[in-house]
């Protein structure tokens, strides 16, 4: 066991690295859509437009899956060491995809990096939690947000200059691998908040406050799950579809698709940033934050439905404006909604647990959105079917949010 630091702990430093390793762990599950735009590859395993979806899809089950094991770990057993071993089981997982040559291991593969990346964000909400006032959520999750947003755009822009000028096999070992040099500062500069057994006995007594059932009974965690998969069905479309619509429909290269996706994921992290710092100072001036943060939600949800305007845009121009637009007002959902639904309005000793228990809906959405969108486009022969089924998702998130973010029904702890 480490001794404690006489040096106090950095919070943003801290916040910087999750934002980091969410960044990580978005590059290692995205870059699997680099490839599948990838001719080569593509015919390597002789993937149809269903298998591709369930390809992309498998990571999506087995994160979801451990969604909330992972937030009862990181609940009771803290955050440094159960994130640092995850970290370097979904880096390795990562890598070894390039040492594959058939599709069931690749499924194979794909599901393990999907359960070690489960910890990402039931630890990140946890430590959020601990070290930060409600005024600075906003802004904390902004920043961590970025890596999240990032991880797509530079593994959509690496993975295809990677796969082009060597081969899929490298991108798939430089990508995973280069991740493990992010367990040095997170080691070193992180306190070691693996409990005593005392006070391990007095967070899993803290933590039964908050039982499951209770949360289930709330409104609010039903919002939560509705927003979380309508948002998790739109981002995760463009992380695991944008660069094959690109290829094939707008008739791009891949290195240039990989261009384009960077520019629509950057403009996402950019605008999830402003958009909770803009939230965090309504907040700190003495605006309701619920209002704020409701406010933001809905017009980022109405703004991203002008995705369906570059389905059927007649240009290219267009069709590439309103991809990266529609995906960066998004951005006004992001810091905010995380905000809303896992810290604002849920109890301290449940947030590990109730992050779970909502990623559990992002997970389904990822899985959803892989497969149907891939099923579409198979009966269909185009993508403006796959962004009607977005459209539709982003309004339901709209008015989930104005109809059941309601302070009065939020879970409480027991007394």
């Amino acid at each position: 066991m480490e001794t404690k630091r006489a040096l106090p702990e950095r919070p943003w430093l801290i916040v910087v690295l999750l934002a980091l390793g969410q960044m990580i762990s978005f590059l290692d599950r995205s870059s699997l859509s680099s490839a599948l735009a990838d001719h080569g590859f593509v015919q390597q395993f002789g993937l149809s437009s269903v298998e591709r979806g369930w390809l992309s899809s498998a990571f999506f089950w087995s994160y979801g899956l451990m969604q909330m094991p992972m937030g009862w770990l990181v609940d009771r057993y803290g955050v440094k060491w159960p994130y640092a071993v995850c970290l370097t089981v979904w880096c390795v997982a990562a890598a070894t995809t390039g040492l594959v040559g058939t599709l069931p291991a690749l499924i194979g593969v794909r599901l393990l990096i999907g359960m070690a990346e489960g910890v990402v964000l039931p630890a990140t909400y946890r430590y959020l939690a601990n070290r930060f006032a409600e005024h600075q959520r906003g802004t904390a999750l902004g920043i961590f947000s970025i890596g999240g947003k990032m991880g797509p755009a530079l593994g959509g822009l690496i993975g295809a200059w990677l796969i082009v000028h060597q081969s899929w096999q490298t991108m798939f070992f430089a990508t995973g691998l280069a991740g493990l040099l992010w367990l040095w500062p997170w080691l070193t500069q992180l306190r070691n908040d693996y409990p005593s057994r005392g006070e391990l006995a007095a967070r899993a007594a803290q933590a039964a406050t908050v039982p499951l059932r209770r949360l289930l009974a709330s409104p609010v965690i039903w919002g939560g799950l509705l927003n979380n998969f309508c948002y998790g069905y739109f981002y995760i479309y463009c992380m695991t579809w944008m660069p094959a619509y690109l290829v094939e429909q707008r008739g791009l290269s891949l290195q240039r698709s990989g261009v384009y996706t960077f520019f629509s994921f950057a403009g996402i992290a950019i605008v999830a940033a402003l958009a909770g710092w803009s939230a965090d100072r309504l907040i700190a001036r003495g605006h309701d934050a619920l209002r704020v943060r409701k406010a933001f939600i809905v017009t980022g949800f109405i703004g991203a439905t002008t995705v369906l305007l570059g389905a059927y845009a007649d240009t290219l121009q267009m069709a590439l404006l309103w991809n990266v637009v529609s995906l960066s007002l998004l951005g006004l959902v992001t810091a905010n909604n995380l905000a809303l639904t896992k810290l604002t309005l849920i109890p301290q000793p449940a947030v590990g647990l109730s992050t779970g228990l909502l990623q559990v809906a992002t997970s389904l959405a990822g899985g959803v959105s892989a497969s149907l969108s891939g099923w579409l486009l198979h009966i269909s022969g185009g993508y403006a079917l796959p962004m009607q089924a977005i459209f539709v998702f982003l309004l339901l998130g709209a008015a989930s949010t104005l109809l059941l973010f309601r302070r009065q029904w939020a879970p409480a702890a027991a007394s």
